[in-house]
């Protein structure tokens, strides 16, 4: 069973991403601070991160930076979801390590092809540089 762990501080889209992972029968592990995300990736081992950027007390960013540079973590996917749109914010959060970055709002048909694209890969992609 595919093991998604979400990353949001936000209770309408954490329900919105719960609402869409359960249909696909993923496992699920919900975290809404940043403070507590490197302890459920560890209690947890996840198959994929969700990751929001702008979080309570530690930023999405700098826990994607610590996933990638953990030879324990580095090879789980990280989809950043997040609603820093600009294409220098992309690059940023691509180059911390994240495979995968979507721009809120989205939609379900967006969402499951990304996730979809991300757990096929198997292998790290490089970041992309714009």
């Amino acid at each position: 069973m595919t093991k998604v762990l979400i990353v949001e501080d936000d209770l309408l889209n954490r329900m919105f991403y719960e609402a869409v992972f359960k249909q696909r029968g993923y496992q699920l592990m919900v975290v809404d601070d940043g403070a507590h995300v490197l302890d459920a990736v560890d209690s947890f081992a996840p198959d994929l991160i969700t990751m929001d950027i702008h979080l309570p007390h530690v930023s999405g960013r700098k826990l994607i930076r610590k996933i990638q540079k953990n030879p324990d973590t580095k090879h789980i996917p990280i989809l950043a979801i997040t609603a820093f749109a600009g294409k220098q914010d992309e690059a940023e959060i691509r180059r911390a390590g994240a495979r995968g970055y979507l721009a809120k709002p989205l939609g379900i048909d967006e969402l499951l092809s990304e996730v979809d694209a991300l757990l096929a890969a198997g292998e790290p992609v490089q970041p992309t540089q714009h």
